[in-house]
């Protein structure tokens, strides 16, 4: 789960809405990666490295590495500070005035096509996207007309198109509602303001159990297939020339961070939930369970280029990204570097 905060601006694109998936309440935050004595003479930059994330599941990584540190032994420190809401986020790595960030594969495709200099270089969350209908819609026929409650160029938008034109129907077929979070969404679903909704765990299970004969039309696996990503981590390319050995520190720290996350959940959770996680046990178990943080995604690299596609028909964007805008470089390298920490990981390319 990535949570959405504010409206989304990039450079030299309009304003775009895509405020969602407040499940964890809470302040969006920036990610401050200062170059410790392990990078000297490695190419470290001495202002360190700055990047940015939201507040979901798919940041779980960037969460427990900056929590126990997990990268000190690298040379590299993190540390976090508050920034006002997720278009900023988005818009500062853009800008350069950050260096990495955790995002959507949507908002990388409005950078790169707004002209910003920016790869994937590592994954973030997969799977957890849902899309739930009212009683009795239970056809891709029967949602012509229907009105659909998604976000703005999210991910959450990308599934319903992709799933319609599947099925044989038209995304202008349906009326389209962009909203707010994802508690304002779920709600309308709920008092049936809203005939679909395309959610994220664990909204999508609480809705599926609370409203009687409410139907799953997807959950993204059946056409996209186990595993398919939701979010990757973005870096702008002169941080790749000017210090590679910070973001294979960055990058180690997330695998030893899943790592412990799937060794033992639990311990995991009991270190984010409350501080970094403003939600209950309860909900954090499921939705963990539900979005993973993976960060080997190079088994994503088609998925990811695919989704393009997608965005660009529905008028997002003018430039695709090819596969240059893919660089798994340095996570190869950190894998090499570390064969046993890899080895650890349930969750990886195929």
């Amino acid at each position: 789960m990535c949570d959405r905060h504010g409206d989304y601006r990039v450079p030299d694109l309009s304003r775009l809405k895509t405020s969602r998936r407040r499940f964890l309440g809470g302040t969006a935050a920036a990610l401050t990666l200062a170059a410790g004595p392990g990078l000297v003479g490695r190419a470290a930059a001495a202002s360190g490295i700055r990047a940015t994330h939201g507040t979901g599941f798919c940041n779980l990584n960037f969460f427990l590495a900056e929590a126990m540190q997990l990268a000190k032994d690298d040379g590299l420190t993190i540390d976090f500070v508050n920034t006002p809401t997720f278009s900023d986020q988005v818009t500062f790595l853009g800008m350069g005035q950050v260096d990495a960030g955790v995002m959507p594969y949507t908002s990388f495709m409005a950078l790169y096509d707004a002209g910003a200099p920016v790869k994937i270089v590592a994954g973030g969350g997969i799977e957890g996207c849902v899309l739930v209908a009212q009683p009795g819609l239970d056809s891709p026929e029967k949602l012509k007309g229907k009105t659909l409650g998604t976000f703005q160029l999210d991910t959450l938008e990308v599934l319903p198109y992709d799933w319609l034109k599947k099925n044989g129907v038209a995304f202008k077929d349906i009326t389209v509602r962009y909203m707010g979070s994802t508690p304002e969404a779920v709600e309308a679903f709920r008092a049936g303001a809203l005939d679909i909704i395309s959610t994220i765990e664990p909204y999508g299970t609480a809705l599926l159990t609370d409203v009687k004969g409410a139907v799953k039309l997807s959950d993204g696996t059946d056409i996209y297939g186990k595993g398919y990503t939701d979010c990757v981590l973005a870096v702008r390319n002169e941080l790749i020339a000017k210090n590679p050995a910070a973001v294979r520190a960055l990058i180690k720290g997330m695998m030893k961070a899943q790592a412990l996350a799937e060794g033992d959940p639990q311990a995991a959770l009991n270190k984010l939930v409350g501080s970094y996680y403003k939600t209950s046990m309860s909900n954090a178990q499921l939705a963990m369970g539900r979005q993973p943080s993976v960060v080997d995604a190079r088994n994503q690299t088609q998925f990811i280029l695919d989704r393009t596609d997608s965005v660009a028909e529905m008028g997002y964007i003018k430039k695709k990204p090819g596969r240059d805008a893919i660089d798994w470089t340095l996570l190869e390298q950190v894998i090499a570097e570390n064969p046993d920490l890899y080895s650890k990981l349930k969750l990886k390319s195929a």
